[in-house]
């Protein structure tokens, strides 16, 4: 009996031990010191978002244009588009853009009814063939005239749809965007440190968000002219606004 209840002790003796050791090497022990082991520890600093915004006058114009003809059959709609199109397309190429900057981006056959109410039903009236294009304008200062040769070309078939404006190359704009995040995030790094009564280390890590600006298309409405007198679109491309965003995280000295 007595030697059972020595067994038992040594087996929970072990037990305890194990676990001790266990929990020493959570730890760690280095030259018979406790070193904790903190598995957080990338979370630990000062994070902040930096934001840098940076305007820019735009070099390029995107005209969403095109054609929209209707007729009673198909193929009288289509001939009439086609026609109309080829127009327009050597207006714009006439006028300096450049036909990989000419892009597809509708066509369209559609039925066009009307309710008989006699029969109480749809009937058929005609079809509708639509074929939109985009066109990059690289000479910003044409984009008016621009407008006004492909609406003389393509006639009351003509539509214009939209036009946004856009920088074909940012990489400058973004960097001065980049040194503004930077600074911003410093700034308020700075300014936590200081109301948490801590020293600001270096940065331990540094992500960049997405780059943007907006190219929010301005839609136009139809424009109509006079006959006795030539009438020039006016188009003001104004700035638009470059922005960038930079995560960082500083390290506390103390």
């Amino acid at each position: 009996m007595k030697r059972n209840w020595l067994l038992a002790a040594g087996l929970v003796l072990v037990l305890v031990l194990g676990m001790v050791g266990l929990a020493g090497c959570e730890e760690g022990v280095v030259s018979g010191e406790i070193q904790t082991l903190n598995v957080n520890s990338q979370q630990e600093g000062v994070w902040v978002t930096g934001q840098g915004r940076v305007s820019a006058v735009p070099d390029i114009a995107t005209l969403r244009l095109g054609i929209e003809a209707e007729k009673a059959s198909v193929a009288e709609a289509q001939t009439l588009a086609a026609e109309a199109m080829d127009r327009v397309m050597a207006a714009l190429t006439a006028n300096g853009v450049a036909e990989n900057d000419i892009q597809t981006q509708y066509l369209s056959i559609q039925r066009v009814t009307r309710w008989d109410r006699i029969t109480e039903e749809e009937v058929v009236v005609g079809f509708r063939v639509t074929n939109i294009v985009t066109a990059k304008i690289r000479d910003i200062d044409k984009t008016g005239s621009i407008i006004d040769a492909v609406a003389e070309a393509g006639g009351d078939l003509t539509r214009v749809d939209s036009i946004s404006f856009s920088i074909d190359d940012p990489s400058d704009y973004y960097e001065e965007a980049r040194e503004e995040a930077m600074a911003d995030a410093k700034a308020k790094a700075e300014q936590l440190a200081e109301l948490g009564d801590v020293t600001l280390g270096k940065p331990t890590y540094i992500s960049e968000g997405a780059q943007a600006w907006p190219v929010t298309p301005r839609y136009m409405p139809g424009i109509e002219y006079a006959e006795e007198e030539a009438v020039q679109t006016p188009i003001s491309p104004g700035e638009i606004e470059l922005s960038l965003t930079v995560q960082v995280a500083y390290a506390i000295l103390k």
